[in-house]
């Protein structure tokens, strides 16, 4: 928490984790900063005892680059998991806001959810598919949008009850603040 506002929804509900470099407002799921640098380093500790460390490494012989470390670090292709699958999340989001016409402010809100989603571990053992729709729709309740629980399950093809216990656990692990009907 910190003395900032939300510029979206004026909430004073905001997220700052140094370890991620992102601000993000827990009420409306809108990053308020992105790629914050930070001095500190920080460290945690695996299964088996040892520590890592948390973060990006930016190097200043470098241009543009940085190389990541830490638990999640795949040395062969040089990116991190997480980084694959916010991209991978994206582009699966994208594509569901193109299918039902939403707007780029949709697609960022939505991928925001997601990212919030990831970062409490709240994508573990459920199907990508269900998890992007589920924040698409969280997006659609948010911003007061026409589109309705079959719309988003029709589009992705798979079952509206199986969506909808994915967008309801996700927006009350989020502690989401969905109005009863739109805006």
């Amino acid at each position: 928490m910190s003395g900032k506002k939300c510029k979206h929804c004026g909430s004073s509900e905001i997220e700052v984790d140094p370890a991620r470099g992102d601000a993000v407002c827990t009420n409306c799921g809108s990053v308020l900063e992105d790629n914050i640098i930070v001095a500190e380093v920080e460290f945690q500790e695996n299964a088996h005892g040892g520590a890592s460390a948390i973060g990006q490494f930016v190097s200043a012989e470098t241009k543009g680059g940085a190389s990541g470390f830490g638990r999640a670090f795949n040395a062969g292709i040089g990116q991190e998991s997480r980084e694959v699958t916010l991209r991978k999340a994206r582009d699966g989001i994208t594509a569901l806001c193109q299918q039902l016409r939403l707007n780029q402010q949709c697609i960022d809100i939505s991928c925001n959810f997601f990212k919030m989603a990831l970062a409490r571990h709240l994508t573990i053992g459920r199907q990508s598919a269900l998890t992007q729709a589920a924040c698409v729709y969280m997006t659609c309740r948010t911003e007061g949008t026409a589109h309705l629980l079959i719309d988003v399950s029709d589009a992705i093809q798979l079952c509206c009850y199986q969506l909808g216990r994915t967008y309801f656990k996700l927006s009350r692990a989020l502690c989401i603040n969905i109005p009863p009907n739109g805006k």
